[in-house]
């Protein structure tokens, strides 16, 4: 992984495969844990051994890897969720809060899901929730009550239902593919010989913006993932990259080179409008919004060296951002708006940091060597991003104070350009 401020070779030439079954699984390897994680008992849900797999199970693993939470072991019986649970003995046995519930079949082939969650220093409910589900809906349902715990006991939402969307080469083989977050149920998007580069969610989680050479060209196209349908976004003169959408997925920062160097532009999602909103004698690239649509960030080599900047939406307030150090580049806003990530060299290692943006101090979070395209967890408390450990390009996610630390990777394949999809609505 080469790090240019320039937009990066587009090259894309392929057949459009609409959610095919990907052989190629995301494993993940926990590697740091947070200072203070919370005891947590998930009992067995009573019924769940009529499902493929157990309910319980998926929450278990999903608090587990967030690197937040501890595990309490609470034996092989099942405790409904109409059960009272001895609280005060799970509290001398360490524990904070504690999960119970209950499967119960509906029909042939539907089931309802209903969970408590209790604190057991204070001996009460936090709360309940019913879901209703089909058999194989059992890891989707697992991720929502994770979500549901993950919330009650930290106050941010949950991101175990959220999607990522990532880049593998296996041979000459490049695949776009979507995953849980937990990178089970892999699905290819989009299959080709030449790479594939720059992937980015819509607000709602529906569409994909990518960019593809297979025109001989750099062109922007957004991918459906429902219909496997496209549309050309940006086809103009020269290249088209780095599509960014606007908050409310109407239109999309994009770079173009069709009036001379790397410039911004903002069209909308149609294609329609293109207008530009930057000018310099240098190159401006890699824009991403703020989520309250009040400033695109981009990277720029205007002042000489590569630094991160923001303008507002109409060409107006240009503002540098950066200053300290003379390579920093892929800006990247929190789901909050009071920091950003983005790469920066630090004594000729490529790493993630972070600023908060009110005191522009700036924190290292990484000791990676050769990381690239951070992308934050739509909660704000981790960050995704690529990096190469052993010359092998793998994922790996860093929460923002840096305690928490995963890595992401495919047997036998390279994997890189990861997004983090939206909160599912």
């Amino acid at each position: 992984m080469k790090h240019k401020l320039f937009a990066k070779t587009f090259l894309l030439v392929g057949c459009l495969l609409a959610s095919l079954a990907a052989h190629a699984q995301l494993a993940i390897e926990i590697t740091g844990a947070g200072a203070n994680r919370i005891p947590v008992a998930i009992a067995r849900f009573d019924g769940e051994n009529a499902l493929p797999a157990a309910v319980s199970d998926v929450v278990r693993g999903d608090l587990q890897r967030s690197g937040l939470f501890s595990l309490i072991e609470t034996g092989p019986q099942a405790l409904g969720a109409d059960s009272i649970p001895d609280l005060g003995n799970f509290r001398v046995r360490g524990a904070d809060a504690m999960l119970v519930g209950s499967v119960t079949a509906l029909d042939a082939k539907r089931y309802e899901v209903r969970f408590r969650l209790f604190d057991t220093q204070r001996q009460a409910e936090l709360g309940a929730l019913a879901l209703r589900m089909s058999a194989s809906q059992h890891r989707a349902t697992g991720h929502r009550v994770a979500d549901f715990v993950y919330e009650k006991l930290t106050g941010l939402p949950g991101v175990f239902s959220t999607r990522i969307a990532y880049v593998v080469k296996s041979g000459k083989r490049y695949q776009l593919q979507i995953a849980d977050a937990d990178g089970e149920n892999p699905q290819t998007a989009l299959a080709s010989r030449e790479p594939i580069i720059s992937p980015a969610w819509s607000p709602d989680g529906s569409k994909l913006a990518y960019v593809s050479f297979e025109a001989k060209k750099p062109v922007v196209y957004i991918h459906s993932l429902a219909t496997g349908l496209r549309s050309v976004v940006a086809n103009f003169k020269g290249s088209n990259s780095a599509p960014a959408w606007s908050p409310d997925g109407e239109r999309l920062a994009v770079v173009l080179t069709k009036d001379g160097q790397s410039q911004l532009y903002t069209v909308n999602a149609d294609g329609s409008g293109v207008r530009r909103i930057a000018s310099s004698s240098g190159i401006d690239t890699e824009p991403a919004w703020s989520s309250d649509g009040s400033w695109i960030y981009f990277t720029s080599d205007r002042g000489g060296s590569p630094q991160l900047y923001r303008v507002a939406p109409d060409g107006s307030n240009l503002q540098r951002i950066s200053f300290s150090g003379s390579y920093n580049v892929t800006p990247r806003p929190s789901p909050d708006n009071r920091s950003l990530t983005f790469v920066t060299r630090n004594g000729g290692r490529f790493q993630v940091a972070v600023m908060d943006l009110a005191s522009r101090q700036v924190t290292i979070l990484t000791d990676t060597e050769r990381d690239e395209s951070p992308s934050f967890a739509p909660n704000g408390r981790m960050i995704l991003y690529a990096t190469e450990v052993g010359g092998r390009g793998v994922l790996a996610a860093v929460s923002s104070d840096g305690r928490v630390k995963q890595k992401l990777s495919v047997q036998a394949a390279d994997v890189r350009e990861p997004a983090w999809g939206p909160l599912p609505r």
